[in-house]
């Protein structure tokens, strides 16, 4: 045993006794009644310096005599330690047993000391008693569920995956029965490519259970069913968001010269879908449209941001608000369509949408999946996204775009140098990229990339380096199908003006699934990189197969993953297939089709006019 702790003090008036031949027991009467006239004005941080010192037997009897001499004080419980941990230094743990409970009775968050105290207890056979001490010494179970829950938070935020899921594994190993965790756990181990996602491995937590709170984003990348999909989102928001008090808006509309259209978003910054609505903002008809924006995004100083709000007619703050005063304050404005740019995914304000503060209510672009929320009246899609047969797998009612539902900015992005050399790429090898994050990738779709390499030798596979786990996670994978080290390689992050350069740099781009690409595969095409992808039954699986629809690529859409091979390996063969598709995407093919703004912003235009509601 270790003392607490132990500083340098005066050991003077008992150097002698120390020394005597044989130790402190060795003494006569007489030098016990000095050695106790000398303890009586020792001071404590003295006897710890001089026990540390003494052999074990004589710490114990320092410490026995300074502890008779005196009545019991808190400051006294280190010394109380000390004197069981010497005690037990010497095989007495009779002696320790009492000297560890004086030292919690005085100080009963020393738990040190309840440690020492149920190994003193074991020690002497009192297995039970071990047992209880040590139970009583642990925080109770809520409160260790909170911790592991915070830790697993924190470590998740800087980045430590595999131990922010180890923390969050703790928790519910302790209460199974906690969704929230279940929900981040899920989504951390598909981000580490920890498979099976769901196999959690926590007693009484049946995997079917897990996945159901697997939480919204998740799903679309753990299921192709849409009503899985919409099952898992209704469960998240029945925990999340409860129903509205009431309804603020008139059913029948307003009375408007000008449709008043009102974007709510957290996104109104350096992200993804700035960049895509940018230049729709800019182009609605102002003659018939009036443009708010209910902005709960952060103030970053980026040129997107900067766009993005000059192009509004009225940019609203609301981070500061409520939700209530939020919908109070769109309420106000008398917005005709509220477009919910957020759905389920981070910084969404499902509760405005809740109190209906907009006759109409209709979700675009950042969730595309299944909402079931009573408040939402329609979700903005395309015919390939969501045939017209599969309207009743969907909730809200999809309304669909003439041609392809995703907007684009139509101004070529910045010139950037790059060249293969500089992103350590083979120069003359056949590239295969994909750079949508790691959580998109399931076992089954790198099972098909692995089998595409193995059939077309020489060529490489270029990946993002999202995270430390997910990288050794694949790279483990990818050595156990007999394929070399050297053909995986991962890309570090950079600026998006150099991400989208470097894109062309590329052969062919394998998409993911049941989650496709969406912002990142219209990148893609626009840059000149065939895409291959596999269409499935979700708009997630679909979203890729709606932009190789628009731009004439149709070809590039798989059925199922073994034709998705197949495609991908033939295209890697033939270089008069890729040239041929990448001949396809040259020129002005992006700028007439999925680049077109102008024709974009016209029929989502007449989406709206559709649906507005006048009395």
């Amino acid at each position: 045993m270790t003392l607490l702790f132990a500083l340098p003090g005066d050991r003077s008036g008992l150097q002698a006794a120390i020394a005597t031949p044989g130790g402190l027991a060795a003494l006569d009467p007489r030098g016990r009644a000095h050695l106790e006239r000398a303890m009586a004005s020792l001071d404590a941080i003295t006897l710890i310096s001089m026990a540390e010192t003494a052999s074990p037997a004589d710490a114990v009897t320092l410490y026995r005599v300074w502890l008779a001499a005196r009545p019991p004080a808190v400051e006294n419980a280190l010394i109380w330690y000390n004197f069981g941990a010497a005690a037990l230094r010497v095989g007495d743990p009779a002696a320790a047993v009492p000297a560890f409970r004086a030292a919690l009775q005085l100080r009963p968050d020393l738990t040190e000391a309840a440690i020492n105290l149920g190994t003193a207890l074991e020690a002497l056979g009192q297995t039970d008693a071990a047992l209880a001490t040590w139970r009583a010494a642990l925080p109770a179970a809520p409160m260790r569920c909170i911790l592991h829950n915070q830790l697993g938070r924190l470590m998740e935020d800087r980045g430590t995956l595999g131990a922010a899921a180890e923390e969050l594994r703790a928790s519910l190993l302790i209460d199974p029965a906690q969704p929230d965790v279940q929900q981040h756990l899920i989504h951390l181990r598909q981000r580490m490519a920890a498979w099976p996602v769901t196999e959690l491995a926590i007693p009484g937590l049946d995997e079917a259970v897990a996945a159901r709170h697997a939480g919204p984003l998740a799903a679309l990348a753990l299921t192709d069913d849409p009503l899985e999909q919409a099952a898992t989102a209704a469960n998240w928001i029945a925990r999340k968001n409860p129903t509205a008090p009431g309804r603020l808006s008139p059913e029948q509309g307003y009375h408007h010269d000008r449709i008043r259209v009102g974007y709510l978003s957290s996104d109104f910054c350096r992200h993804a879908m700035s960049f895509l609505i940018a230049e729709m903002l800019e182009l609605h008809d102002r003659r018939a449209f009036e443009v708010f924006g209910y902005c709960a995004s952060p103030e970053d100083g980026s040129d997107i941001r900067a766009r993005v709000t000059a192009a509004l007619d009225h940019h609203v703050p609301i981070g500061a608000m409520s939700d209530l005063e939020a919908a109070t304050r769109i309420r106000a404005d008398e917005i005709d369509l509220l477009i919910d740019l957020n759905g389920l995914t981070k910084g969404a304000r499902v509760g405005v949408l809740r109190w209906k503060p907009a006759p109409v209510q209709i979700t675009y672009l950042g969730y595309i999946g299944p909402i079931p929320l009573p408040e939402l009246d329609y979700i903005l899609c395309d015919a390939v996204t969501i045939p017209p047969g599969d309207d009743a797998l969907y909730q809200p009612k999809p309304l669909r775009i003439e041609g392809c539902y995703q907007a684009n900015d139509s101004r070529p992005p910045l010139p950037v140098a790059v060249s293969r050399v500089e992103e350590g790429l083979p120069v003359g090898a056949f590239v295969y990229c994909c750079v949508s994050h790691h959580y998109k990738i399931t076992e089954a779709l790198f099972d098909g990339w692995c089998r595409i390499l193995l059939a077309t030798p020489g060529a490489v596979l270029w990946l993002i380096d999202d995270n430390a786990e997910s990288r050794a996670a694949l790279s483990a994978r990818w050595l156990a199908r007999g394929l070399a080290a050297e053909r995986l390689i991962f890309a570090p992050r950079v600026s998006p003006e150099r991400y989208r350069a470097r894109l062309a740099l590329a052969d062919l781009f394998l998409d993911t699934f049941p989650y496709n690409a969406g912002t990142i595969a219209s990148d893609a095409l626009r840059m000149g990189l065939p895409l291959l992808t596999l269409q499935g039954r979700a708009f997630a699986a679909r979203m890729a197969a709606s932009l190789l629809t628009a731009i004439g690529l149709e070809e590039c859409i798989a059925t199922d993953l073994d034709d998705y091979v197949a495609k991908a390996v033939t295209i890697g063969r033939e270089p008069a297939r890729l040239a041929r598709l990448k001949a396809h995407l040259a020129g002005d093919r992006w700028s007439r089709t999925l680049g077109d703004s102008h024709s974009f912003t016209r029929r989502i235009e007449a989406a709206y006019r559709s649906v507005v509601r006048r009395p």
